[in-house]
């Protein structure tokens, strides 16, 4: 529905996303906000990972947590989200997140400046099956992103 330029959608509504093993929904992207934010809605499963450790170059992150709760690991301090909690991410700062609960969780995140959308959709892009890590790197790379495993995972 628009609203005078604007749009109204419910909620679990919008672009889906199947990016990274969770449910990705594009709520608005750069193209309605001016390139200022994106906006996600999570859906994290019942005892998932989110992504690993990483870090954003060029943009902050916001959560705010709907439904369940959700562990997130942000600059060595570790959180515990819970409905109608918000967390700041800020970028350059390493952080990943996971449910290790057994309900649902869900998040809305802002992002800021917009163009995150862009990275998930190259994600999502990539052939079915086993992912090439290095092409995951190199997808990560081109939008400012960076992994950041723990020694003891990185080395062979």
């Amino acid at each position: 529905m628009t609203l005078g330029g604007g749009y109204l959608l419910p909620s679990r509504d919008g672009h889906a996303i199947a990016a990274i093993g969770l449910g990705i929904t594009m709520k608005t992207d750069g193209k309605s906000t001016h390139d200022a934010y994106s906006l996600f809605e999570y859906t994290i499963p019942p005892e998932t990972n989110g992504p690993p450790p990483h870090v954003h170059t060029r943009e902050d992150e916001s959560f705010i947590c709907l439904t369940g709760r959700l562990e997130v690991h942000l600059g060595g301090e570790d959180f515990v989200l819970e409905q109608g909690d918000y967390l700041f991410l800020p970028r350059d700062v390493v952080h990943a997140f996971k449910n290790p609960y057994r309900e649902e969780s869900r998040v809305i995140s802002v992002v800021s400046p917009a163009g995150l959308e862009r990275y998930y959709q190259a994600l999502a892009d990539m052939p079915p099956g086993p992912k090439d890590i290095s092409a995951m790197k190199g997808i990560m790379a081109d939008f400012g992103i960076e992994l950041r495993l723990p020694a003891e995972v990185q080395q062979p």
